[in-house]
């Protein structure tokens, strides 16, 4: 089929205009013409559906080579042949120079068709190169962007490694080198490796030099001092015979993912310590309900004591109160701690406490307070924090035997999220800050990552729990918070401890005046299952006069129930026993068959009560163990009056 060809034919003769034409039509064209012979007619017809210019040499009012040059500066890229009756060969030289795809005599037209398919040809593969180049260059564009702008370090190395091909500025961000100093020494990057990883990017390297992909983290160490992790992936380059010629890779700063992961490994063994706790707590409270009730009950029917042996009383009271203390603070370190929230002015509890806390450290030590100028508000339990207060200056205390000072401060703080984002327990917002700072020994840099877990101390045997500061933990994390540490040897430490910020108002508190307790005759239904804990309940409510009926289970609490026509005014039971059945549960089922029921609750693990708002909705009392005789007694008669 004819190729179609759009020709501007600048020429003033007619008839040598058809001439060409006929040429090209011979040649195998379709041809689509205009002709002109005037500057302004070429002006005007010059454009880019033109597919050919045949121009003759002169003319009277134009001549091709002001064509040519009008053609060149007008940037379309359009085959250019000059036509003429008689033209000299510097004339034809200087034309090829200026562009022209070729130069013909008017008696020799037998070649315009080759020179024109020639041309033609010469053009398409000139716009494929550009095109080519274009790609190219967009190509090398895309990627530079890429690699300068990822956070990720890219690199191509030669295949034995000796040379830097190219390496992305990440690298002078992770590394803190220039890229210019790993052209110029590439086994810096080797060296730059910690020298208990450096075997294992070796023997990377060589594996890849194999030809086998590698994939490591090992950890860095930048100019400064600075240890960073890093995970680095290479690879190897063939060329077209299947021989490494190259390897190439991408190496991402981890750091800040070491650390999560590190957070989360410690959280994670926090969380399993606290339910083991949590656990443990639970059982010593039954045991603590026995020993406190027992001596209770027997001061109260033994009159004569004598000295020596009403001291040894005291000492196990003392220790059971001890061991009370102690329980409470694993079950809020294990987060299990039920808390009484109230709204809170966190300048007046401060002030307050740091009154009593100055006979606690002794006279050797300064203590002082600084305030924030408008009281921050919490919402909190004030014995927990209190508890906060107490163990951080003890601590304190320890860390300063010669003396020094302690000071205890307040302000409200603002946390941005850019903060946030880098520390995983830190909340964006607005926050009470309560700081404890001494001028003590410091802690350690060794032991730093383990302040916060449970029964770790670096005081002599006898001396620390090691509790105070995973309930300070336990505490913070209760509330919403959370705790900082800052520490240097030879200086001193600071706590910090976070705490949302309340906009409520505080108001003033409702004061209560405590009554005698008393006792009654009601009838009442005592379901526990651990026996010691039971005689105690037993025979304080015996004591005061009630009428009671004991069961150890759930299932044997619904026979006794049965075989009194559930003629009870109230049931007394644990929280969690044997047999399947909750208290909560014995309850619903016995109010069911006697509605309004008095009923009180207990439970010697606290995370039971904290979740049992559905209880407190039903109106049913709740009483942690351990708990005194007069506590039980004064929550049992408060239950039978409330209306």
């Amino acid at each position: 089929m004819p190729t179609p060809l759009r020709v501007l034919l600048v020429e003033d003769n007619p008839d040598d205009a058809k001439m060409a034409l006929r040429e090209l039509r011979r040649a195998g064209f379709e041809v689509t013409s205009q002709r002109v012979d005037t500057e302004a007619g070429f002006r005007e017809s010059l454009n880019h559906d033109l597919d050919f210019i045949l121009s003759d040499y002169a003319m009277p009012e134009f001549d091709g080579m002001r064509a040519l040059e009008l053609l060149n500066k007008s940037g379309l890229e359009i085959p250019f042949i000059i036509v003429s009756g008689s033209i000299g060969e510097d004339i034809a030289v200087e034309a090829m120079k200026q562009g022209a795809a070729d130069y013909l005599l008017k008696d020799r037209l037998a070649r315009l068709g080759p020179s024109v398919h020639h041309a033609l040809e010469q053009r398409r593969l000139r716009q494929e190169r550009q095109q080519a180049q274009l790609a190219l260059r967009a190509s090398e564009e895309r990627f530079r962007q890429f690699a300068e702008n990822i956070n990720e370090a890219c690199w191509i190395a030669a295949a034995d490694q000796t040379a830097m091909l190219y390496i992305s500025p990440a690298y002078e961000k992770i590394w803190g080198r220039t890229c210019q100093s790993l052209y110029e020494r590439p086994s810096s990057f080797i060296e730059s490796i910690h020298e208990e990883d450096r075997a294992r990017a070796l023997s990377a390297v060589q594996a890849v030099n194999r030809g086998e992909d590698f994939d490591l983290e090992h950890r860095i160490i930048r100019p400064d001092g600075q240890i960073r992790w890093i995970h680095a992936r290479g690879t190897a380059i063939r060329n077209e015979a299947g021989a490494i010629y190259r390897v190439a890779g991408i190496a991402e700063d981890i750091t800040r993912r070491k650390e999560i992961e590190k957070q989360l490994r410690q959280a994670q063994k926090m969380e399993g310590i606290g339910q083991l706790a949590g656990g443990v707590a639970h059982d010593f409270n039954n045991l603590l309900a026995v020993i406190g009730g027992n001596l209770e009950l027997y001061l109260m029917t033994t009159e004569n004591i004598d000295p020596q042996g009403r001291e040894y009383l005291s000492d196990i009271a003392h220790a059971a109160d001890r061991a009370a203390a102690l329980n409470r603070q694993l079950l809020t370190f294990s987060r299990s701690e039920a808390m009484e929230m109230q709204l809170l002015d966190l300048n007046d509890l401060t002030a307050s406490f740091t009154k009593m806390l100055r006979r606690v450290v002794g006279e050797h030590i300064r203590v002082q307070t600084d305030l924030a100028p408008t009281p921050p508000l919490i919402k909190a339990d004030p014995g927990m924090i209190e508890q906060v207060l107490m163990n951080l200056a003890v601590n304190a205390r320890d860390a300063m035997p010669s003396g020094g000072s302690l000071i205890i401060g307040t302000e409200v703080v603002v946390i941005g999220g850019d903060r946030a984002k880098l520390e995983p327990r830190v909340r964006p917002g607005h926050f009470a800050c309560l700081s404890v700072r001494d001028t003590g020994t410091g802690i350690a840099p060794e032991n730093m990552s383990r302040i916060f877990e449970p029964f770790f101390t670096t005081k002599g045997v006898g001396k620390g729990t090691g509790l105070g500061l995973a309930t300070v933990f336990g505490i913070a994390e209760q509330h919403q918070g959370w705790v900082d540490v800052s520490s240097e040897m030879g200086v001193g430490t600071t706590f910090r401890v976070f705490l949302p910020l309340s906009k409520e108002d505080v108001a003033a508190p409702n004061l209560v005046v405590g009554q005698k307790v008393i006792g009654g005759t009601e009838k009442v239904l005592v379901v526990e299952d651990e026996r010691g804990v039971r005689n105690v309940v037993v025979q304080t409510l015996e004591n005061h006069g009630y009428a009671v009926v004991e069961a150890d289970t759930a299932v044997s609490a619904q026979k006794i129930w049965a075989e009194h026509g559930g003629q009870f005014d109230l049931v007394i039971t644990d929280m969690v026993m044997p047999g399947g059945l909750t208290g909560l549960e014995l309850i619903d089922l016995l109010r069911g068959q006697k509605p309004g029921l008095k009923a009180l609750l207990t439970s010697g693990y606290s995370a039971d009560l904290a979740r049992s708002d559905l209880a407190r909705a039903k109106g049913i009392t709740l009483l942690r163990k351990p708990f005194s005789t007069r506590v039980l007694a004064e929550s049992v008669r408060n239950c039978l009056h409330v209306n």
